[in-house]
């Protein structure tokens, strides 16, 4: 996990608290992720919680004493650095604090805050937390405690009460059985504490994405391809949606895993990109074209392997032009009246800002993101150039998320 992909936390002081767990080992890992992004970690953890990861550790990886106890005379240091010394550890280590995060957050720890007891340190602090200061839990439990009534009505008691519960993962257990319960992954946590600081500029809007390459088949075995691996296709589509928008993501064939909370759906060649695109475009408020699509396709694909005969004669291939997806979209009555703004990507390989240009103006599109292909393809880096009809806009090279938050940020200038 990058420095540059989780930016949004620099500078945030975050109060992870600990219950007990077998997964609190991927605290530690979220502990360590949370450093790397730049944030100042405080450690607080139960009795139950030493039974699976020392204090010892949690100090290593949060470089900050850890507190377990209403007891310890031990000054705590509260958000803003200040160390404090009259043994109120529950009241001081909230103040000046951007967020308290509770990971893992047991099935008892839950119903002890939903009826208010505090009768060790983490529960008081929690009580007597600022209410400015946002209250996270990532549940933790074994799945028919996860599915009981009870800790189904404490989940929504505690949303109702102003706490923000995170999904539940599902798969193995630590006692053996398969089901939902199991806590979020370390990089699912942090992906959701981004969202969560992440402004709301684009509440309420709706967009459809392409992304990733396409693929035409020459026969069953064989087709013609990009080297796209939909990266930047997908951290937009991350960044879109940790800014409110609703997203609907058409990706072509990638090794990149769905985006948490992200409607994706696969395709192949670029007939059925075109055609997904054309099923989802109406509910959209905005359309970003990043996908690598082919612009021709073997205009008769063989319906067996075609194969060597000895000759040494070659096979010979003929061609059909894709019809162009952006271009369609952009000329579309939604399109023309404002309804539906298109943002259009172009990969080149030389004289970038005058093809750039030249594509915008051809495609009619308002916004054009120019890049170098063989730069990005395949990398966690990229360098945009965005061109409208007021010039250009350089944006330096970076991490692929980094660019997408910038770029999420220059869409809701323009059309908010």
């Amino acid at each position: 996990m990058e420095q540059l992909k989780n930016s949004i936390l620099v500078g945030k002081h975050i109060v992870l608290g600990m219950t007990g767990g077998i997964a609190a080992y991927k605290a530690a890992e979220l502990c360590r992720a949370l450093v790397k992004a730049g944030a100042a970690v405080q450690v607080v953890m139960t009795d139950a919680a030493t039974q699976f990861m020392t204090p010892v550790t949690m100090q290593a990886l949060s470089g900050r004493e850890v507190f377990t106890s209403q007891w310890d005379s031990k000054a705590a240091t509260d958000g803003s650095g200040n160390a404090i010394s009259n043994n109120m550890a529950h009241i001081n280590l909230t103040r000046g604090a951007d967020a308290v995060l509770i990971a893992p957050a047991s099935a008892d720890f839950m119903a002890k805050l939903l009826h208010g007891r505090a009768d060790d340190l983490l529960s008081l602090m929690c009580l007597a937390k600022p209410a400015e200061v946002p209250l996270i839990l990532a549940p933790a439990m074994n799945r028919e405690m996860w599915a009981h009534p009870a800790t189904q009505r404490n989940t929504l008691q505690l949303k109702t009460d102003g706490a923000f519960v995170l999904d539940v993962g599902t798969g193995d257990q630590a006692c053996g059985e398969v089901g939902d319960g199991r806590m979020l992954e370390a990089d699912e946590i942090l992906g959701d504490l981004i969202a969560h600081f992440t402004p709301k500029v684009l509440a309420g809007k709706r967009a459809l994405i392409t992304a990733g390459p396409t693929y035409e088949a020459i026969d069953p075995v064989r087709g013609i391809t990009n080297l796209s691996s939909g990266k930047m296709g997908f951290a937009i589509a991350e960044a879109m949606l940790d800014a409110g928008c609703e997203v609907t993501l058409v990706a072509g064939r990638t090794a990149l895993g769905s985006p948490r909370g992200v409607q994706t759906i696969p395709v192949i060649s670029a007939n059925d990109m075109l055609k997904a695109v054309q099923a989802n475009v109406d509910n959209a408020d905005i359309f970003i074209a990043t996908a690598a699509v082919a612009d021709w396709r073997p205009a008769n694909a063989a319906s067996q392997k075609i194969k060597k005969d000895g000759s040494g004669d070659t096979p010979t291939l003929s061609f059909a032009e894709n019809t162009d997806i952006l271009a369609t979209v952009a000329s579309s009555k939604r399109a023309l009246s404002g309804s539906l703004y298109c943002i259009g990507f172009a990969a080149e390989s030389e004289n970038l800002e005058a093809h750039a240009k030249a594509k915008r103006e051809r495609k009619n599109v308002p916004l054009l993101v120019g890049n170098i292909g063989p730069a990005t393809f395949g990398m966690d880096d990229n360098a945009l150039l965005l061109v409208d009809a007021k010039g250009t806009k350089e944006l330096p090279r970076a991490s692929k998320t980094e660019l997408a938050r910038q770029l999420v940020a220059e869409i809701a200038k323009r059309i908010n």
